[in-house]
């Protein structure tokens, strides 16, 4: 019983650690912010709590399970992966749909762009 401290501070600054640097997306319960102060002001109980019911939930990389929230791939590329508020296609219809209204939105954007320089010069 001797290492009991040094397993409690390693259990708080793991806690602690990991509180900050967590997507603010996947924390459970409480924000982000009340988290990291329970977890400096109440070492043991703010860690065993963070651990048990704040941390984001990591669930399989593809497929159902329950991972609480969305799949995420292992991507190179983390830009691409689906986060909270992300706009993701159901059917390749609305996929096509989404790609659409993006084309246009641009090609809308070309014109105002070139009218305002012709205005100019």
């Amino acid at each position: 019983m001797p290492y009991l401290g040094l397993l409690i501070m390693a259990l708080w600054l793991f806690s602690l650690i990991d509180a900050i640097t967590a997507d603010d997306g996947g924390i459970r319960h409480l924000p982000k912010a009340v988290w990291v102060i329970a977890v400096l002001l109440v070492p043991l109980v703010g860690s065993l709590a963070w651990l048990f019911l704040g941390r984001p939930v990591r669930g399989p990389v593809w497929g159902g399970g329950t991972g609480g929230g969305a799949a995420r791939r292992n991507s190179p590329f983390p830009e691409y992966e689906t986060k909270p508020g992300r706009y993701v296609a159901q059917t390749p219809e609305a996929d096509a749909e989404f790609l659409r209204q993006c084309r246009a939105r641009a090609e809308e954007q070309r014109r105002i762009e070139r009218d305002r320089r012709r205005a100019e010069g």
